[in-house]
């Protein structure tokens, strides 16, 4: 096929991307769209790119040690881009190359301005919009500037802020390429920006205009702030005038300056209301037909208005597919679930089969439909009272819907809400040990049934067999018993803080009365890696061998150490117990501990350090005596009220019955977690199979398919690898964007906030999940693997699902982003007497690792110390 190195943005079509890059084909393909105006021009395509490149020396080689460079390495980076830049700006350009280039000139005018613009293949995708990564040039007089900036496009591809965001998106260097789109300058009165989405809160029907005089390049280089309309089915619905009193306009030699405007106009609006709700008119035409919320640039030339790019908006979290337009709201899984990263498809499709409720799956997040209860008054406060407890902030975003009024109309009030209640008082049962015991035996017994009878399964047969699985799962998961042990042992925790705040002045006393209370597998799991640390900590080689420990498949090589066998018999008797878990673990894709063992040595390690032989015994044990003493302290202070012996009896009856049930807590959450790694072995077994028979190329791919397809590839042996590949590149896209804790169907973020004015200035305000005050070193962690803590430290991270316990019983107290009174980092925090605060926004970023702070864990807020 002969190379074509300049073709028309007329006849560039939106599937030439690899010939002319992301912004060309946007460019072609606006301007097929009837009503919008685009610049006439040409673009200079990939091919030209490639002959160039070809004759650089040594390009290859600086290539490769480019994608072989640490991304955090900057000094490295750096030295690479500029080498890179510099020898591609001095290549010569080949003479067919720059005859084509002239001729393309000569039919727009070869005397005329242009806009010399980069195009990449990796860029204005609906998952890497790159905007700004690459360069732009302005008012390009003559065939000569215009070659030598169609050159320094070229070398614009490994600008160091291009590299570092293809690193940050995992897109190879090796595979991008550089077309450069040439058109005819416009010479503005006004540009600016349109976005078809409110790109702050992700609002689908509010369209937001930046607009400024002259070029767009005094909004981007931020010499003046914008006007900014914000535009609502065609009306104006808030707009803010600023004064613009610099502006960049075209020389008439060639080039750019910004210059002063005259005082009379700087106030002046760059648009009329009119014409700002015109443009977004046609911003909407241009949504419509790429089939996405749009970035665009504009410019105004008298009265008409030029687009020269268009882009998706790539920050925007996607909104859940309804069968309806009706207005819907939605609430975050992962907020409840302690586990807010994107999942992987097959993870998405397992936890949504084996869920007690329908759940709508968006950004490779779920969310819950809540709109038939938040709109009935029968069960909006029931929801509202169950969200509140969970994550007051989700809560507060509800009723913000709530109270503007014009998102849910009210339905009647005796409108019955459908699906699963929203709340409800199950029926009461005896405060009786021997119910939680039958419970585990019942989930225990399950859990043995399957792994019994999944092991002759495979194939088709397997997947029909899961099928069955997935029906046993959700009825041990929704056993009425279950429920019922569940809500008494919370509701004895309510009922004791509410009764003694309101008798004895006393908050959350219910926080010391649950220390070590019986039966929490969760805080069980924590201790028991402190007594492996006892069989690790007398062996000095072994400490040694373990600080050293990078693959998981080190414990064949500890059992050749002195006291090795029996520090690989502990960890081996920890993964029996406990090896089904990991961080993130409602997503099946994780890897599990037991597939990769070395992600619990960090915290062994921290507890060889930081405790003597025997703690995790002792350290129970003064958590259940401290909690005797506060028991004993507060029924002799309220005998000492008026009607004192009948609240003594009633609190000692709630306090037994909290400590009988609370522990149980955890206990569903481990029996769903050890069906799903029966479920992921059947599956990997599965996956291999599909691999060795030349279906998938490698046994994770089947993570990229969910249940369904991956059961028709096992039946079809046929499996689609394009829709994998699509898959992989939308679920990194996913893994940068944050999940709102309620989203409309609008597409608008509601996080909430917290409505209180009780703490200190400069104080980070969030929900105080376990008493007492604790001042310590930050540990700012987001990965559980890269755990290094001390004696004192206070946890901080964005959220901690039953897998990081482990690291509970080494630190003074725990900061989260996510959480509510009754999840597992907030029940575990209680068990072991740490100060907690959890759902404090941005924490993460907020707090600084290593900086001094002190956590309130019973009013609820962190101080920032110096």
């Amino acid at each position: 096929m002969s190379e074509q190195y300049v073709v028309d943005l007329g006849e560039v079509a939106g599937a030439r991307v690899a010939a002319v890059g992301g912004k060309a084909a946007h460019l072609g393909e606006l301007s097929r769209i009837e009503g919008i105006r685009v610049p006439a021009g040409f673009c200079v395509t990939t091919d030209a790119f490639r002959r160039v490149v070809a004759h650089v020396p040594s390009i290859d080689e600086q290539l490769d040690e480019l994608a072989r460079a640490d991304p955090d390495d900057r000094e490295t980076i750096r030295t690479l881009c500029a080498r890179l830049r510099r020898a591609i700006e001095e290549a010569a350009v080949p003479g067919d190359v720059a005859e084509a280039i002239t001729l393309a000139l000569a039919r727009f005018g070869e005397r005329a301005a242009y806009a010399v613009r980069s195009s990449a293949t990796a860029e204005d995708l609906p998952t890497a919009s790159f905007a700004g990564q690459q360069d732009t040039y302005l008012n390009v007089v003559g065939p000569a500037a215009v070659l030598e900036h169609v050159s320094r496009c070229w070398a614009s591809l490994f600008t160091e802020r291009a590299v570092t965001y293809r690193f940050g998106k995992g897109i190879d260097h090796r595979t991008v390429r550089m077309a450069v789109v040439v058109q005819r300058m416009v010479f503005p009165e006004a540009s600016g920006i349109l976005f078809t989405a409110d790109p702050v809160t992700g609002h689908r029907k509010t369209a937001t205009v930046d607009a400024g005089f002259g070029l767009g390049e005094a909004l981007v280089s931020g010499l003046v702030n914008p006007d900014v309309f914000k535009v609502q089915d065609g009306e104006i619905v808030d707009k803010t005038i600023v004064a613009k009193r610099r502006a960049v306009h075209a020389l008439p030699t060639g080039g750019t300056r910004d210059v002063a405007v005259d005082a009379p106009r700087q106030e002046q609006p760059a648009l009329t209301d009119a014409q700002a709700v015109r443009l977004v008119r046609l911003g909407r035409r241009i949504e419509a037909h790429f089939g996405r919320p749009q970035d665009i640039e504009w410019c105004l030339d008298g009265d008409d208005f030029h687009i020269v790019q268009s882009r998706p908006i790539t920050t925007l979290f996607p909104v859940p597919e309804a069968d309806d337009r009706e207005n819907r709201v939605y609430v975050s899984v992962g907020h409840q679930q302690m586990m807010t990263d994107a999942m992987k498809p097959l993870g998405l499709s397992l936890w949504r089969m084996t869920a007690m409720a329908p759940m709508r799956e968006a950004g490779g997040r779920l969310f819950v439909d809540v709109t038939p209860h938040l709109a009935a008054p029968a069960s909006r406060a029931a929801l509202l009272d169950m969200m509140g407890r969970e994550d007051p902030l989700i809560t507060d975003a509800l009723q913000t819907l709530l109270d503007r009024g014009d998102f849910l109309p009210p339905l009647p009030a005796d409108t019955k809400p459908g699906g699963p209640p929203a709340g409800g008082a199950p029926a009461p049962i005896d405060t009786d040990p021997a119910l939680v015991t039958e419970l585990v035996g019942r989930s225990q017994a399950s859990v043995a049934a399957l792994e019994r009878d999944i092991r002759t399964k495979s194939g088709p047969e397997l997947f029909d067999f899961l099928l069955e699985a997935f029906e046993e799962h959700k009825r041990v998961l929704g056993d009425p018993l279950s429920m019922r042990v569940i809500m008494a042992g919370m509701e004895a925790t309510w009922w004791l803080n509410d009764r003694l705040r309101d008798w004895l002045g006393e908050k959350n006393a219910a926080d010391t009365l649950t220390l070590s209370a019986p039966g929490n597998v969760t805080s069980q799991m924590g201790l028991a890696l402190m007594d492996v640390a006892d069989a690790v900590r007398p062996h000095p080689e072994v400490v040694a061998f373990l600080q050293g420990v990078e693959d998981d498949d080190f414990l064949d090589d500890l059992a050749k150490l002195p006291g090795g066998p029996e520090a690989r018999d502990a960890v081996e008797a920890y993964l029996d117990r406990y090896g089904m878990r990991c961080v993130g673990e409602i997503d099946i894709t994780r890897p599990r501990w037991r597939e990769q063992p070395a992600a619990l040595v960090p915290a062994i390690l921290d507890n060889v350090r930081n405790f003597p032989p025997g703690a995790a015994a002792r350290r129970f044990e003064e958590g259940r005596r401290k909690a005797l003493r506060k028991e004993q302290d507060v029924l002799s202070r309220l005998r000492a009220l008026p009607d004192g012996e009948r609240k003594a009896d009633e609190t000692k009856r709630m306090i037994d019955r909290m400590r009988t049930f609370i522990g149980y807590r955890e206990y569903p959450k481990y029996g769903i977690v050890s069906r799903y790694f029966v479920y992921k072995r059947a599956l990997l077994a599965e996956a291999e199979r599909l691999v060795r028979a030349d279906v998938l190329a490698g046994k994770e791919d089947a993570f990229y398919l969910t249940f369904e397809e991956l059961h028709e590839a096992a039946r079809s042996h046929r499996a689609d690898t394009e829709l994998i590949r699509q898959r992989k590149d939308a679920f990194r896209a996913y893994q940068a964007l944050t999940p709102p804790r309620v989203l409309t169907s609008d597409g608008e973020a509601v996080n909430g906030a917290y409505r209180r004015d009780d703490a200190p200035a400069g104080a980070l305000p969030g929900l105080p999940v376990s008493a007492g005050t604790v001042e310590g070193r930050a540990r700012v962690i987001l990965d559980m693997a890269q755990a290094d803590l001390e004696e004192g430290d206070i946890l901080v991270t964005a959220y901690t699902d039953p897998s990081w316990s482990p690291l509970f019983v080494g630190i003074a107290g725990l900061v989260t982003e996510v959480g509510g009174l009754m999840t597992h980092g907030a029940v575990i925090a209680r068990e072991y007497g740490l100060p907690a605060v959890v759902g404090v926004e941005r924490a993460t970023r907020l707090i600084q690792d290593g900086r001094r702070i002190r956590v309130h864990g019973t009013d609820g807020y962190i101080e920032l110390l110096s």
